[in-house]
C-alpha cells in the first residue's frame, strides 16, 4: 500500500475520531499523519515520502506567494496613469525534462497573472511564454528558474 494512501486513511481516521469532516480538520489530520509517518519512517519502507510531501507543500506555498505578488504587479501596471507595457514572447530554456514537470511548470506560469505559457518546442527544451511586460527578459528567466522550476525539480528529482 502506498504511503500516500496510508496518509489519507490516517487523516480520515482522525476526522472520524474527532467527529468533524471539515476540510480544515481533514488537512490538519493529513499533516498530523504525515508527521507520524515521518517519525516511523524506518519501519514504513519509504523514507522519501514525507520529504516529497514537504517539497510539494513548499511548491504550493511558493506558487501562492508568487500569485499574490504577480497580481499586485499587474494591478499596479493596469492602474498606472501612464500605461507603458512592453509585451513579448520569452524563450525560456527548460531544465525540467519529464512531461509532468514541463506541464506543471507551464500551468503554474499560466496561472500566474501577467504570464501565459504559449508553446513547448518540439525537442522539449524551450518553453515559450507571453509576458505582459517583457522589459527584463533575463530577470524573468532567472525568477522562474530559481522559483518554480527549482522547486519542481526538487519534487520530481
Amino acid at each position: 500500500m502506498s504511503l500516500f494512501l496510508v496518509n489519507v486513511l490516517l487523516a480520515l481516521t482522525w476526522a472520524a475520531v474527532t467527529g468533524s469532516f471539515s476540510p480544515a480538520n481533514f488537512a490538519f489530520g493529513f499533516v498530523l499523519a504525515a508527521v507520524a509517518l515521518w517519525l516511523i519512517r524506518e519501519g514504513s519502507g519509504d523514507r522519501v515520502y514525507v520529504i516529497r510531501l514537504w517539497r510539494i507543500l513548499a511548491l504550493a506555498g511558493a506558487f501562492l506567494l508568487e500569485l499574490v505578488l504577480s497580481a499586485l504587479r499587474v494591478a499596479r501596471l493596469a492602474l498606472s496613469p501612464r500605461l507603458s507595457l512592453r509585451p513579448g514572447i520569452i524563450a525560456y530554456p527548460l531544465t525540467v525534462t519529464n512531461d509532468a514537470g514541463i506541464a506543471l511548470l507551464a500551468n503554474l506560469i499560466t496561472l500566474t497573472p501577467g504570464t501565459l505559457s504559449v508553446d513547448v518546442s518540439e525537442d522539449r527544451r524551450t518553453l515559450f511564454i507571453h509576458a505582459v511586460d517583457a522589459r527584463d527578459v533575463e530577470g524573468t528567466i532567472a525568477s522562474i528558474r530559481s522559483g518554480f522550476e527549482r522547486r519542481i525539480l526538487e519534487v520530481f528529482g
